[in-house]
């Protein structure tokens, strides 16, 4: 039995986590969950910071977390606890695979990617300082090291996957030295130690109008960290939304496996929330721990979960968000149906 950190979250956070827990449950994977808070849920528990040291303890002590949304301002307010995570815990790598569903009608019916985001420099590093008063200055970071670190990650991730090609997006014509940085060590990896992975750059703006012209061309697509944000949400909106789309953020030794989703305060309590992301985080859980722990239980239980869901969708057994009529427990009924087959 692993134990895994659970931090619900805020908003819809509590419901989809409960359902990830049914299902689990249900096909006997051998998890036991701890939960800690973070987010407004934390400062609603009596905790004094969005991130309590007691949260962050606990991950580093179990390794793996699965993570509900967590509510950020925008504009003011608290600095994001999503960003505060992977910084302070170094999860420096954020994959966000996204594929055509079963039953979920798009624009395309082919797609097939993953999206792998340096998770800890760039603008998201949070320098931002006044220079007068009308003058602001948000600077990008870039290292050498940690540019080298993600294009590794990423060149052994698809050796691991069995994937074809990397594509960096990247505004090198632009800015030369942080972006040309990025370039230069994803070249490198590529031409010293992966070789037999095929390989590519394309600039930001054209690289959004090929995807969204036609997708299939690409495999992975290598980002820094605003590119890799924004991009990932826009694949995501090629096959259905947020909702169908998992997320995980790894570092050297810890993991933390998150829907990427908003927290839905206006849907909050009222069991219209699909829990979907979450559950698809999980089995990307449930195969980490398989990889890294090599207990094949959790592979096979990652199995039955994805058939069940991928089924269930197949069927028409869908939430309000995917066109159809179940709330959050119906759906979770729907999977625990089908993986109990």
């Amino acid at each position: 039995m692993h134990t895994a950190v659970a931090i619900p979250g805020d908003g819809i956070g509590p419901e989809v986590i409960e359902a990830v827990y049914r299902v689990f449950e249900a096909v006997g994977a051998p998890v036991r969950f701890v939960e800690r808070h973070a987010g407004e849920a934390a400062l609603s528990a009596g905790e004094s910071e969005l991130l309590p040291e007691s949260t962050l303890a606990a991950i580093q002590e179990y390794g793996v977390a699965l993570k509900g949304p967590c509510t950020t301002p925008i504009g003011s307010g608290f600095r994001s606890v999503n960003v505060q995570l992977r910084q302070t815990l170094k999860l420096f790598a954020a994959v966000r695979p996204v594929r055509t569903m079963p039953g979920v009608e798009t624009r395309f019916g082919d797609v097939d990617l993953v999206i792998v985001r340096e998770n800890t420099e760039g603008l998201y590093s949070g320098i931002e300082n006044t220079v007068a008063e009308d003058v602001v200055i948000s600077m990008k970071v870039a290292t050498r090291k940690a540019c080298r670190r993600i294009a590794l990650w990423a060149f052994r991730y698809a050796t691991h996957k069995r994937r074809e090609k990397i594509t960096v997006f990247h505004k090198a014509n632009i800015m030369k030295m942080t972006d040309g940085m990025f370039l230069e060590e994803a070249r490198r990896v590529h031409e010293v130690e992966y070789p037999n992975i095929a390989y590519e750059e394309m600039i930001i703006d054209a690289a959004a109008m090929r995807l969204v012209q036609d997708p299939s061309p690409f495999d992975i697509l290598l980002c820094e960290n605003l590119y890799g944000d924004i991009v990932s949400d826009l694949c995501a909106g090629m096959v259905g939304g947020l909702g169908v789309t998992p997320g995980a953020n790894f570092g050297e030794e810890h993991a933390v496996f998150e829907a990427v989703h908003g927290s839905a305060p206006d849907i909050a309590g009222q069991g219209l929330a699909n829990p979907l992301a979450l559950l698809m985080s999980g089995t990307m859980m449930l195969n980490h721990l398989s990889d890294t722990r090599g207990d094949e239980a959790c592979r096979q239980a990652a199995q039955r979960i994805k058939r069940a869901y991928d089924g269930a969708l197949g069927a028409g057994e869908r939430t309000r968000d995917l066109g159809g009529a179940l709330g959050t427990r119906e759906f979770a009924d729907a999977v625990i149906a089908r993986a109990q087959d």
